[in-house]
């Protein structure tokens, strides 16, 4: 499927703050990726969105945490979601978060991904139109990080 010839990682420094109450590190996003691997740190930050409630992630150290990201979400028709998360600012510090991000490389491919074929079924309609990766993420970076997935643009 070539879901992973595009890898990316991205290096997040997150300074001490002496009033984290009063920024966010992250706003609310999901990944438009097929999946983020993010190695753990001992400071913790990350909240992911869960039945409308925000919950810590708990920072364990030599873990990684594993995102489902949206192109994961429309290939599997929703077998598997995207979670929304953020990062807070923390009084301690820095947190340094290194992402890893999985997908086809955003080079212009011509390659279409929709819900695989073996996943449908009368019963299970497809939920997603046909998508490339670059016209997927650039709807993604023309909203910016409003916290809503650019999949409801894809859903048919």
């Amino acid at each position: 499927m070539k879901c992973g010839e595009g890898p990316n990682v991205v290096c997040h420094y997150y300074p001490a703050c002496p009033q984290p109450e009063l920024t966010l590190g992250t706003s609310k996003h999901p990944d438009t990726d097929f999946f983020t691997m993010l190695p753990q740190d001992q400071i913790r930050g990350l909240q992911v969105l869960h039945q409308n409630r925000w919950i810590d992630v708990p920072s364990v150290p030599g873990a990684l945490v594993v995102n489902i990201g949206d192109l994961l979400q429309l290939i599997t028709n929703d077998k598997f979601k995207s979670v929304e998360h953020r990062v807070l600012a923390n009084l301690k510090g820095p947190r340094i978060s290194v992402a890893s991000f999985f997908t086809q490389g955003l080079q212009g491919s011509p390659r279409l991904y929709g819900p695989i074929k073996e996943l449908l079924s009368e019963e299970n309609p497809p939920l997603y139109r046909e998508t490339t990766v670059k016209d997927f993420v650039s709807h993604f970076y023309e909203r910016g990080l409003d916290g809503i997935s650019p999949l409801h643009h894809f859903k048919l």
